[in-house]
């Protein structure tokens, strides 16, 4: 038998090993302020943290089962839509998310309520796959129902269908703001129409889940984790206390219940929070008096962070939080099409969401280990840091009444406008920076096609409602108008390529984030010359980019002789505290720096560069 050595022989490493790298790395910074994470609710993620080798696997789907590949039919169009659905399940998907028009996860396009499902779901074998409904707008029941008469009429037998049927009249409160007006409802007639539908599709012998606690709309409007997790839990507390009130017992209730999270851009935080949620619901299921039993949790990539330039990248993004749904145990996956911002996606955007799925389940084979993240300190920290402040919040809205109550009153809407408001100012700063966008964009590139543009404003909801945003549009708007004028800045380098790349790099990717186009020429002999380079190039402002030695030398007599040639405004790369006086006094706007308000700079840039 061959042994290895290296393999055998090496000492064990303890954390205090580690930190004594670190410490020749930080050079006297503190430990805290480098390697230590907060999040936006308030946890404190050390990147060094202790293996717990002991813990427990968290049970999600059943080991080595991979989960479902669900594909959003959202196609208006009903034969298109049936097209679509049965490329994607012929492709590799074992199953189909019905997109209503009316769900709040319908970006504007979505199956027309009440559709012909016969016509949506011909060929489609629904014994074989499974079928999602994405319902809102309070109108789902009557889908609900439809789909159970078409599998009736296909002669299938309910128990051998997986169906979700999405019922949630409390994620379409608080998507639209208010209860129903036309008809007008009160949220007691919601609930008896909830409790009768879900008793019918019981009664017909579906076994699925039948209503969802979605974490979409709290999360699409800036919810922290933590606060999506805590929002979900409440709404199905909330559900458990409806059926209950209705005569089903709470063992019965709880198998009712689906719930939706969304899959992020940060892998860690995203395989915790999918873990997270079957600690709660585990701690929801004890306070009952319930044994445990199986929670079917899904998964959609989140719409936050995809992005309309650069929309590429958006395959990263959703390769990331697909992975991590999938680690962090999900029973059923939906990747939005990297085009989604930009209108209907087509074949193509389809296929590749979809192959996505298909490679990290056939070539990756991500899904054969449970609960592979188990005993890995950063994700226990963060798996039990999320439940404990999940948990809290969650007390925090059953004290106050429950998940109606506080969206009544907007409790819980102002809470999650604090946690948009933080991340916004993130963004603003390139503190949470978007690539593509905000980080190395790029102006000129051909966009993908789609079937049909997005509309401006595709979202209808009242006063109080947790309105979708994505965290990219203050900087897609810049890109917007910028696109109206071909604004340019003048990158007026000074001193050797040495001293002034990489500050002229960092000022050309600043720019450009605007739709400010930013070249970065060779250098210049003298300031004559630069001064010549200005007023050739037509450009209506310029940037000084250098060195901090360079600019105690040059840079006042260089902004000076800009501000004579007529640049409308002079801004320099970096912040250099020593002569930020002198280069003010000199003529210097201002200075464009790592951690200043990119967007309040940029929308000065244009209005220098004479876009209205």
């Amino acid at each position: 038998m061959t042994t290895l050595p290296f393999a055998t022989d090496l000492p064990h490493v303890t954390r205090e090993d580690w930190l004594k790298l670190v410490e020749g790395v930080l050079k006297g910074t503190p430990y805290d302020k480098k390697m230590v994470t907060r999040t936006y609710d308030g946890l404190a993620l050390d990147a060094l943290p202790e293996r717990k080798p002991a813990a427990p696997i968290v049970a999600g789907r059943p080991a080595g089962a991979p989960w479902t590949i669900s594909m959003r039919v959202d196609q208006p169009d009903l034969a298109a839509a049936n097209a679509q659905a049965l490329e994607d399940l012929d492709g590799g998907a074992s199953g189909l998310s019905l997109v209503f028009a009316s769900s709040p996860l319908a970006y504007g396009f979505g199956l027309p309520n009440g559709a012909d499902l016969d016509v949506v779901l011909k060929g489609v074998m629904l014994d074989l796959i499974e079928t999602r409904f994405e319902l809102g707008g309070f109108v789902g029941p009557a889908s609900a129902l439809a789909f159970a008469d078409l599998v009736e009429k296909r002669g299938l037998d309910p128990k051998s269908v997986q169906a979700s049927f999405g019922l949630n009249p409390l994620g379409s409160y608080a998507a639209m703001g208010g209860l129903p007006v036309n008809p007008p409802m009160t949220w007691a007639d919601l609930a008896r129409r909830f409790c009768d539908t879900s008793a019918t599709l019981a009664a017909k012998g579906f076994t699925g889940p039948i209503c969802r606690a979605e974490g979409a709309v709290f999360h699409e409007a800036g919810a922290s984790d933590a606060q999506e997790l805590a929002a979900v839990l409440a709404a199905a507390v909330r559900y458990l206390k409806m059926y209950a009130e209705d005569g089903v017992t709470l063992e019965e209730a709880a198998r009712r219940i689906e719930v939706s999270l969304v899959a992020d851009v940060n892998q860690t935080a995203t395989i915790a929070k999918f873990r997270a949620i079957r600690l709660l619901w585990g701690a929801v299921l004890r306070e009952c008096g319930l044994a445990a039993m199986p929670l079917k949790v899904h998964a959609t990539t989140a719409w936050r962070s995809m992005t309309r330039r650069d929309p590429y990248v958006n395959l990263l993004r959703s390769t990331v939080a697909a992975f991590a749904a999938g680690v962090g145990g999900a029973d059923s996956v939906t990747v939005l099409p990297f085009t989604q911002a930009l209108g209907l996606p087509d074949a193509f955007a389809r296929r590749l969401a979809r192959n996505t799925q298909v490679m990290l389940i056939e070539e990756s084979n991500v899904h054969r280990v449970a609960d592979p993240a188990a005993g890995a300190g950063a994700v226990e920290a963060y798996t039990d840091g999320l439940a404990a402040a999940a948990w809290d919040l969650f007390r925090t809205i059953e004290q106050r009444g429950g998940i109606l109550p506080v969206l009544e009153e907007r409790w819980l809407q102002a809470e999650i406008a604090e946690v948009k408001a933080a991340r916004d100012k993130d963004v603003a700063t390139r503190k949470a920076p978007i690539t593509g966008t905000s980080e190395f964009p790029i102006l000129v590139q051909e966009m993908p096609e789609v079937l049909a543009p997005l509309s401006a404003d595709h979202t209808t909801a009242g006063d109080g409602a947790l309105t979708p945003y994505r965290i990219a549009e203050p900087y897609e708007a810049l890109r917007d108008k910028a696109e109206t004028g071909a604004p340019k800045v003048f990158l007026a380098v000074l001193g050797p390529v040495a001293a002034f790349t990489a500050r002229a790099t960092f000022a050309k990717n600043f720019f450009e984030a605007g739709g400010i186009a930013a070249a970065v020429p060779d250098g210049f002999a003298d300031l004559d010359a630069l001064v010549a380079a200005f007023k050739a190039s037509g450009t209506p402002f310029a940037c000084l980019t250098s060195s901090d030695e360079v600019y105690g030398t040059e840079a006042a007599a260089a902004v000076k002789a800009l501000k004579a040639a007529g640049a409308s405004a002079v801004w320099l790369a970096g912040k250099p505290a020593a002569i930020e006086a002198e280069l003010k006094a000199a003529g210097v706007d201002g200075f464009v720096f790592m951690g200043c308000n990119l967007l309040d700079t940029l929308a000065a840039a244009q209005s220098a560069a004479g876009l209205a």
